[in-house]
């Protein structure tokens, strides 16, 4: 068994950030990558909201330099995915992956969330092709919205999450159509009068999306929809289209072991980053159901290693 000061499990803006303040704090922290190295921004092509980038920047390349930056510093990486975790008798802690077992003095939890999806074919990259993600596909209208200037989009959902994104989209788009699967929405009835009496926003009843049409990595130009109560399809020429069937977040291997809410989030105390467990903090979007931004993921990182830090050093005296 390996013993270290901070292990932190997941990367992204969060486990990035968390590693780069905790290697400067000399520390010499182990980052565990996870599933999704670098997290939902790897599957980003443009990111222009990130402070320090006025050009832009792609997710994948911005995701190398936290990287970069906090190995520069000394962060050890790890690629790979943490399989079990012992929290229940105090620092130092245990967490496991496949090949390797850790004994870990502080631990920051930096898993994030996963955007649902539909599960179509050609959704996502995948060692086979590429995907339409990024190249008119999103899962983040605040993201990006802008991308989509003066383009006629679809929003997929009937929620809260699908009205808030499909009106936040009429900023920049000419016209969006909600794509619901029933003739009534599950939204709150405030989230609905504000879709329904926007000029802009249009309503596609009893439908569901059964396909993407365009070239997969490079740009979606339409989506095939499927009536729910005849089964008949039909092709639908886009700009975009946004998922908004909400996200869940990667916390299924601390279930029974750290505090959560009803949707899985973990909970931490009010205004940090640390748990209900001594030494175990959590940051970015495995704790953030509002926010899910980069920039907010990192804040939170940044927050999780000065609070471990000094819990650390609480427990040297």
């Amino acid at each position: 068994m390996t013993a270290r000061n901070v292990v932190i499990i997941g990367s992204g803006p969060a486990g990035y950030t968390a590693a780069l303040y905790a290697a400067r704090a000399n520390l010499e922290p182990l980052l565990i990558e996870g599933q999704q190295p670098g997290g939902q921004l790897m599957i980003t092509t443009e990111v222009e909201n990130f402070p320090g980038f006025p050009e832009g920047i792609t997710g994948p390349e911005l995701m190398q330099k936290f990287r970069d930056q906090a190995t520069r510093f000394g962060t050890e990486i790890v690629t790979g995915w943490v399989t079990d975790v012992d929290f229940a008798g105090g620092s130092p802690f245990q967490v496991r992956t496949r090949d390797q077992e850790y004994e870990a003095a502080a631990v920051i939890v930096s898993t994030g969330a996963t955007a649902r999806l539909l599960g179509l074919p050609n959704e996502e990259p995948t060692d086979s092709g590429p995907g339409f993600m990024g190249h008119g596909l999103s899962a983040c209208a605040t993201c990006d919205g802008f991308f989509f200037r003066d383009k006629e989009v679809l929003v997929v959902g009937g929620g809260d999450s699908a009205m808030e994104e499909a009106t936040f989209l009429t900023r920049f788009c000419s016209k969006v159509t909600i794509v619901h699967r029933r003739d009534t929405l599950r939204a709150s009835k405030i989230m609905q009068e504000r879709a329904l009496s926007h000029e802009k926003v249009d309503f596609m009843w009893n439908s569901t999306l059964s396909g993407y049409l365009g070239t997969p990595g490079e740009r979606l130009t339409g989506v095939r929809v499927k009536d729910t109560k005849t089964g008949e399809e039909r092709d639908v020429e886009t700009g975009g289209v946004f998922l908004a069937i909400g996200h869940f977040p990667n916390t299924k291997i601390f279930q029974g072991r750290l505090a959560m809410d009803d949707k899985g989030y973990l909970i931490t105390k009010p205004g940090l980053t640390a748990t209900e467990i001594d030494g175990v903090y959590a940051c970015g979007d495995v704790q953030d159901s509002y926010y899910r931004q980069a920039i907010t993921a990192a804040g939170s990182g940044c927050m999780a290693a000065i609070e471990a830090e000094r819990w650390l050093e609480s427990q040297e005296g």
